[in-house]
């Protein structure tokens, strides 16, 4: 088995509770725990997508935002942590902020309670009390929309007869406007800087991601639309860029953006790979970081993308935690590919064997059997550490 260059693979802009195959939020999660070991020993009705993301070499997942679960973000955080839950280290951001009427489930039944998928706030104070409501509920990283399609009502879509299409709009009738501004961005981010959390930002427009990183935050997520002039602001002031080339797939423009993603790479902005919500099944989160070698980045820069960018993206150091590279004093959190990345396209969907905090889940292509791992371990008080020797 070869391991070189074979760090954690690290994903960044996705959330854990859709499921994306059947295009659902789930909640219902049932637990089946050994009453005499105190193990978990089944766990179902989430198509083990936790399982699914850690066997498929993804040892960590940054989740901005629960699209309407709340904060029930930190508590699959929790259980992974605690060792109840095979899974991803997790950094969550709970609930994005937007501003009112902006970031909502738009509808025409005014009388329809609807759950809310963002934390509304306007003006510097009321966005520094949700940055403190987001710390609170236990936020590992702060998310704010910059932007976004907000006047979806004034030409509402179709809906249930007899509501049919309005047959005259504007040649584009929701486009992505800006929602704070720059007082409030500057606000959120020295908000989110007193509780040492990282800031992400959902900007498509080059207005609204130029303005988010004047306010100093450290990702921009998507962008769709950058510019030159974006792109020098992003290095000029380290910003982060998270293409989620994954999510564009279907857009007409997708060669334009996966030019605009290489575009980024040449200026010398910092990459980090994330696919956003459902852009693709747990399991198959290759998909981003072969776009991105698509668009013509180098399979070693896309790596490196991946593992130390979205470290950094998760805090770095100030995460509380060492990982994405193979150094001293850093996670245990290896994988191994059957085929050098650099030399096969499908390298990344072949993982021979995965490590996560010096544990094996995976070995010769094969899941090991995490719950009786479990209840084995759980009979040993006194557990003692192993070393462990690749060749």
């Amino acid at each position: 088995m070869n391991v070189e260059a074979s760090a954690p693979r690290i994903t960044i802009h996705t959330s854990l509770l859709f499921n994306s195959r059947s295009k659902t939020f789930s909640n219902n999660v049932s637990i089946v725990v050994g009453s005499k070991s105190g193990t978990i020993i089944d766990v179902y009705n989430r198509k083990h997508d936790d399982d699914l993301t850690l066997l498929s070499g993804y040892t960590t997942y940054r989740d901005l935002g629960t699209e309407g679960m709340r904060s029930y973000d930190t508590n699959l955080r929790d259980c992974v942590n605690r060792g109840l839950l095979p899974g991803p280290r997790l950094f969550v951001a709970t609930e994005c902020l937007a501003s009112t009427g902006s970031y909502e489930v738009r509808h025409e039944n005014t009388m329809a309670s609807m759950p809310r998928i963002s934390d509304a706030c306007d003006g510097p104070v009321g966005v520094r009390r949700a940055v403190r409501r987001r710390v609170g509920d236990g936020a590992d990283v702060i998310k704010f929309y910059a932007d976004y399609r907000r006047r979806v009502m004034r030409f509402p879509p179709s809906t249930q007869p007899p509501r049919g299409l309005i047959p005259f709009l504007p040649h584009d009738p929701n486009p992505s406007v800006v929602m704070f501004n720059q007082e409030e961005m500057n606000a959120i981010v020295q908000e989110a800087r007193l509780g040492n959390l990282p800031v992400a930002c959902h900007a498509g427009t080059a207005k609204g991601a130029l303005m988010a990183i004047k306010a100093g935050v450290n990702t921009i997520e998507h962008c769709n639309e950058a510019t030159d002039e974006v792109f020098r602001e992003m290095r000029r002031h380290r910003t982060i860029f998270v293409p989620t080339l994954a999510v564009f797939r279907g857009a007409p423009n997708f060669d334009g953006i996966l030019k605009r993603a290489k575009r980024a790479y040449d200026v010398g902005v910092r990459l980090a790979a994330g696919g956003d919500t459902g852009a693709f099944p747990h399991g198959e989160g290759a998909l981003e970081m072969e776009l991105m070698i698509r668009s013509g980045i180098p399979a070693v820069d896309v790596l490196e993308a991946c593992m130390v960018g979205g470290w950094e993206s998760c805090g770095g150091e100030k995460s509380g935690f060492l990982f994405g590279s193979i150094e001293k004093g850093y996670k245990a959190d290896i994988i191994a590919l059957e085929t050098d990345p650099r030399k096969d396209v499908g390298a990344l969907r072949k993982v021979d064997f995965v490590m996560k905090d010096g544990r094996v889940w995976k070995r010769n292509g094969r899941p090991v059997d995490i719950f009786e791992e479990q209840i084995a371990s759980s009979s040993h008080d006194n557990r003692q550490e192993s070393d462990w020797v690749f060749v």
